[in-house]
């Protein structure tokens, strides 16, 4: 898949056009694509950097990173993907400049939306509008409860499973491998300190079972209470790998919420409940 940061990066070519912001690329999502998929255009992602959101003031977290997103985007076998900066200028664009200086400029000749889909100055350009400035618009009904917010309140609760099944695979926390306290090797379960990036939502702290590079993966979100521990970590532990993560992006799948995370009355106790974690992980099987 393309990746274009600016309109003059695309080939020039005639274009079936999804535009959204299409954080964690869900099942509705899902839907949008495929719909401009169905065209026998070349078939184009446009997208923003922040999140609109963000920019306008509002605090968001996000289910995954740009990075992520393009991974998936790539994925739902999008051509390319065109990533724009959103701006406080543009923002401001009418709806109608919007239309005119990015999809007419880009080729689009069929825009694939959300039927709730707005764009535009203060949220007022709807697909009616892009059919009046002369695009075929395909605007697709809502899959029910499929949202992004939805899906962060089900991660904030824990509810990994629920989300799984809007997401269409079971959600995941990213970030970049960086030294933790390292305990987990003395007690015979080394894991990997993830340093997720401040944006994006991180599940209910608990016990997790999951995958990470192909491996069953044990995961601990929490602040290791058993250790009066007080700043947020997550924790995959990967069973039966060797090697060294640090300094590596790591995606790591939830697949279950095992437990609530909590302190023991001795490390032994600790060491047999984590015993006991490996073993549901080993058997959990992946949602969706």
């Amino acid at each position: 898949m393309i990746v274009a940061r600016h309109l003059r990066e695309l080939p020039t070519a005639e274009r079936a056009t999804a535009v959204g912001s299409f954080d964690g690329v869900h099942i509705g999502h899902q839907a949008v694509l495929d719909t401009a998929r169905q065209t026998d255009l070349r078939t184009t992602v446009v997208t923003f950097w922040p999140h609109p959101r963000l920019v306008l003031g509002n605090r968001v977290e996000l289910l995954s990173s740009l990075e992520r997103r393009l991974e998936l985007l790539a994925d739902e076998g999008i051509d390319e993907t065109l990533v724009l900066e959103f701006t406080a200028e543009l923002a401001r664009l009418e709806p109608g400049e919007f239309a005119e200086t990015i999809l007419r400029r880009i080729g689009t000749r069929v825009v694939a939306v959300g039927e709730n889909f707005r764009f535009g100055r203060g949220a007022s350009g709807t697909p009616s509008m892009l059919v009046d400035l002369g695009f075929e618009v395909r605007a697709i009904p809502l899959v029910k409860d499929a949202s992004s917010t939805r899906i962060r309140q089900l991660l904030r609760a824990g509810s990994v499973e629920d989300a799984a099944k809007l997401l269409g695979r079971p959600p995941e926390v990213e970030g970049v491998v960086v030294l933790g306290d390292q305990r987990g090797g003395t007690l015979g379960y080394p894991t990997a300190n993830l340093d997720v990036p401040p944006e994006l939502v991180v599940p209910r702290f608990g016990i997790y079972a999951g995958c990470a590079l192909g491996q069953p993966a044990a995961v601990s979100i929490g602040v290791n209470p058993h250790y009066g521990g007080s700043e947020r970590r997550i924790e995959p532990y990967l069973l039966d790998f060797e090697g060294d993560l640090y300094g590596q992006r790591l995606v790591v799948e939830l697949w279950k919420r095992l437990r609530d995370e909590r302190a023991f009355a001795s490390e032994r106790e600790l060491v047999e409940q984590i015993a006991r974690d490996v073993e549901e992980t080993r058997a959990a099987i992946r949602p969706v």
